[in-house]
């Protein structure tokens, strides 16, 4: 896992621009804290900072195809290609010799001999820039699911590049500008593809290739969600789903560092970590070892709800301790989550206005104390969105109404608590409106499906593509900034064509959330842990953080020249804080004040205010 940053301009030479390539590349170094590397030629500049996980010594990048006088092509890389070995043992058989071990070389060699189709053979999470030499021409390449960033901007006859915001803004031709309907498409949490609150600034979508040669700037999509009939029965698809993790986790394990899982004691974590303790155990491995995070005092300050039933702790425990793993509890205190440098650190991750509030303080704390002990994580991310595990998907109001459903529960902002003029110039209801019919309008349906059919299909596209590229984007951010590299076995691509095409009454055959998933590990897993309730991400009860979220919001409202204001109505930040105290104790009810908080803070930062 790295950071990759450059540029591609074919109006005029950028061949001595090293510093402004430098500087670029710096901005990315919790990415890839490990080494640094640079490649400039008459038009393009490629940079890359490297988290060493294969082939620790000799993976370093730029990496060059041929001689480095006249290369053939030239790549910076981020991610892994999970079947690496195989793509290797196929290009040996045509003749093509390798210097490295490292997935790296295998993704330029697979270039050399396939061509631009070549991304259709990588199974992995990647972003990469490929400059070919020969053709005079940038390729920028995202994986299928969007769980590597990527971001581009013009650049005189070309673009800049940069794994985050930060490398292309560091670029001196690149000014900050804000896109009021950008910030209100991320408010509304409508997930459009490719939009971002900075004007000029595009994020490339999951699945797409952009092309950049002297005829001018394209992309187009190499992979997307298609339907096709599902003719297995339960049993079938059960096992088929049992065999497609254990091939996955196995492809996932290979790694030249420590690793480890992330164990909250929840269905989709459990389960991946007893998949990869029977795979590690079968070569006389092991024991895993797993990581789980709680606060001091939780079992006092935690109050149950329909969105978080339980505490995370005693399950995780009791995981752990049926599967044999090597596990650690990291205990955060409140003044972890509460200081200017832990909301800082988690501006300066996302470089965009995003916020889960103490959600993300935490998991950056998390990772930075996971990396003390272990580089590469697998997590059980988008098991929910792939199997149909949040409440809302079982919900009949829910799935009958025309929006986007996690909206049912889950809210940056109220629209109401949006500033008058803000939801006028942008349109908010109906930019949301059009947001959400253009996501159904990509959805693909078979012939013969019902109604109700056709409409999970729907919600679960929606989830794919809009939903899940949020909480990606946050894994992705928040762990990066700790040099923690997180693997996600439920967005292997064909894991996710299958699932999704399992008819709704198959993914819920016992009328319940995950039943395929629930089946596919059903001997693996203690009885309490197959049972339980879906409990998202804890949050903390400390009633010293609420304190400390209302006298920010409260030093927030009273300076008149805060850029939030702009956005948010201040008379209803101000009703939020007449509220009695304790009733900002959950994430779900602290999301107003921290969205302000992080918008404000976003804003002056950047120079936007």
């Amino acid at each position: 896992m790295c950071g990759i940053a450059g540029w591609v301009d074919f109006g005029r030479p950028r061949v001595s621009q090293r510093a402004e390539l430098e500087r670029m590349t710096t901005t990315l170094a919790p990415r890839g804290p490990d080494a640094a590397g640079f490649w400039l030629d008459r038009h393009v500049g490629l940079g890359h900072r490297r988290l060493a996980i294969i082939d620790v010594r000799r993976g370093t990048q730029p990496m060059i195809a041929g001689p480095e006088s006249g290369p053939h092509a030239v790549l910076s890389y981020s991610g892994e290609v999970y079947n690496f070995q195989e793509l290797r043992a196929e290009l040996v058989r045509r003749g093509h010799v390798f210097r490295t071990r490292s997935d790296t070389e295998v993704v330029l060699e697979a270039y050399l001999e396939w061509g631009t189709d070549f991304v259709r053979r990588l199974d992995g999470m990647f972003a990469f820039a490929l400059w070919d030499a020969r053709e005079q021409r940038l390729l920028l390449v995202r994986d299928r699911l969007g769980i590597k960033p990527l971001y581009y901007a013009p650049l005189g006859s070309g673009v800049l590049f940069g794994s985050e915001p930060k490398a292309v803004l560091a670029h001196p031709e690149f000014t900050a500008e804000l896109d009021d309907e950008g910030l209100a498409d991320l408010l509304a949490l409508s997930g459009t593809p490719g939009r971002t609150p900075l004007r000029g600034l595009a994020e490339l979508p999951p699945g797409h290739v952009l092309t950049v040669d002297r005829r001018g700037t394209r992309t187009h999509r190499y992979w997307g969600l298609e339907s096709r009939p599902h003719e297995d029965d339960i049993p079938t698809t059960v096992r088929t789903v049992r065999e497609l993790l254990e091939d996955i986790v196995r492809r996932q394990l290979v790694t030249d560092v420590p690793l480890c899982t992330l164990l909250s004691g929840g269905l989709d974590s459990s389960a991946l970590t007893a998949i990869a303790a029977a795979i590690l155990g079968g070569r006389g491995e092991g024991p895993v070892r797993s990581f789980s995070v709680d606060f001091v005092g939780s079992q006092e300050d935690f109050r149950g709800s329909e969105f978080r039933p339980d505490r995370d702790n005693p399950y995780a425990t009791m995981v752990a301790e049926h599967i044999g793993t090597e596990h650690r509890t990291i205990e955060l205190p409140a003044e972890a989550l509460t200081t200017d440098g832990a909301r800082r650190a988690v501006l300066d991750a996302h470089d965009l206005p995003l916020t889960f509030g103490d959600v993300d303080t935490s998991l950056h704390r998390l990772f930075t104390r996971i990396r003390d002990h272990s580089t590469v994580a697998l997590s059980g991310e988008s098991a929910d969105e792939v199997f149909g595990g949040y409440v809302w998907f079982h919900d009949p109001k829910v799935v009958a109404t025309e929006d986007f459903p996690w909206l049912s529960r889950m809210r940056f902002v109220p629209e109401d608590m949006l500033d008058r003029d803000f939801r006028e110039r942008t349109r908010f209801a109906q930019l949301r409106a059009d947001a959400y019919r253009q996501a159904v309008a990509e959805v693909d349906h078979l012939p013969g499906d019902d109604h109700h059919e056709r409409r999970m299909r729907e919600i679960g596209h929606l989830h794919l593509t809009r939903w899940l590229p949020v909480l990606l984007d946050r894994k992705d951010r928040l762990s990066m900034a700790a040099g923690l590299e997180v693997r996600v076995p439920f967005c292997d691509h064909r894991l996710i064509e299958y699932v999704h095409n399992i008819p709704w009454k198959i993914k819920a055959y016992d009328g319940r959330e995950k039943s395929v998933l629930r089946g596919a590990v059903a001997d693996l897993l203690p009885p309490a842990v197959l049972d339980r309730r879906k409990s998202p991400y804890p949050t903390t009860g400390d009633q010293r953080y609420e304190r400390d979220l209302r006298a920010r919001t409260a030093k927030l409202l009273q300076d008149d020249r805060s850029p939030a204001l702009d956005f948010v109505d201040a008379g209803r930040l101000r009703e939020l804080l007449d509220r009695p105290f304790g009733h900002f104790d959950s994430q779900l009810s602290r999301n107003p004040m921290e969205t302000a908080l992080m918008l404000d803070d976003w804003l002056r930062t950047y120079g936007l205010a």
